[in-house]
């Protein structure tokens, strides 16, 4: 009985590293923001003669804030809420930066459909009432 215990040990002694480092390595090359060769043909040489003055942001939250703000004004408040929602969900570390972009939509909403009870019907539960706030944030004089 001892014997099977120590040959069950040294198994998982040898076994267990080699799945967690292939598997944390799986991981890691499923993340949507590893690079991809589409990456690569978008970048800009400088004798393009394409090069802006204009940086783009500069960090994930600064871009999910302007992708939505975008969506907003293509769509809907309530397609670009479901949208952050969903990106919080998918990568946690931006749920700290939801309050803020959710009230950047209220606000931006809004500017879009002036009347704050117009925007106001767009509200979801997403960030508490975040973007009830930005909402109101707007509408006090």
């Amino acid at each position: 009985m001892n014997s099977a215990a120590r040959r069950i040990g040294r198994t998982l002694a040898l076994v267990l590293p080699v799945v967690l480092v292939l598997s944390g390595t799986l991981a890691v090359t499923r993340v949507p923001w590893a690079t991809t060769a589409s990456t690569d043909s978008q970048m800009l040489t400088a004798s393009s003669g394409r090069a802006s003055t204009k940086a783009g942001p500069r960090t994930p939250e600064d871009a999910l804030r302007k992708r939505l703000l975008v969506e907003l004004q293509q769509k809907d408040p309530g397609v670009a809420l479901t949208h952050l929602q969903e990106a919080t969900t998918k990568r946690p570390s931006l749920a700290r930066f939801c309050v803020p972009i959710a009230r950047a939509l209220g606000r931006a909403a809004v500017a879009k459909y002036g009347a704050a009870h117009r925007a106001q019907a767009y509200s979801r539960p997403v960030c508490d009432t975040s973007f009830a706030s930005g909402v109101a944030d707007v509408d006090v004089p």
